[in-house]
């Protein structure tokens, strides 16, 4: 096994690192853009970002390549996440769901995004509340403060300098929305701060 781990991260120099809900969101992101971008269903993106299994197509169809070897040498890539069951089935409903309701999601941010027409909200910043607003109404067991929170903490990350506060205004605004009209249930952990 261990010799399996380095032939396929072979710049790593340390083992592992662990899987986490904050780093799936990260990596749902990740997906997501990919799909927007590369017109490839996100279920064949998802192990390139999840588990760093990359396609170099030197066996499949040069449309199917998303990655040159170059490509993958970097040192972020090449150390090797270990995921539990529960992580990987949290993220690929999140983006299921979320994809699923882009549409939606994009006419409930154009109603409370004030003054900003959607075309001019930065891509990860949309991306990132509609990941938000999918937990806030498709996960029960998340509190809607961590949804939001997380959608913050990764602007911070991956975004603009000013993306942090426009998620945090537009998300709260429409987790008020939500509640209103009983679409953010939340049950067990989900109820800590409702």
């Amino acid at each position: 096994m261990k010799e399996e781990i380095q032939e396929d991260f072979p710049l790593s120099k340390t083992k592992h690192t662990k899987g986490s809900r904050h780093l799936a969101r990260e990596k749902v992101l990740q997906v997501i853009c990919a799909y927007k971008v590369a017109e490839t269903p996100w279920e064949a993106i998802f192990s390139h970002v999840f588990f760093r299994k990359f396609n170099f197509g030197d066996d499949e169809e040069v449309a199917l390549k998303i990655l040159t070897s170059d490509e993958v040498f970097e040192m972020d890539a090449d150390i090797p996440i270990e995921w539990v069951d529960d992580e990987i089935m949290f993220a690929r409903t999140l983006i299921a769901e979320t994809i699923k309701a882009t549409d939606y999601l994009d006419d409930l941010i154009k109603e409370y995004a004030q003054h900003w027409e959607l075309e001019r909200i930065a891509h990860i910043d949309r991306i990132l509340m509609h990941m938000a607003l999918t937990e806030l109404m498709k996960f029960p067991e998340i509190p809607p403060k961590v949804s939001i929170n997380e959608a913050i903490d990764i602007a911070k990350k991956y975004s603009t300098a000013k993306s942090g506060i426009f998620i945090n205004g537009v998300l709260d605004a429409l987790h008020e929305k939500l509640l209103k009209e009983g679409l953010c249930k939340k049950a067990g952990r989900g109820l800590v701060d409702n």
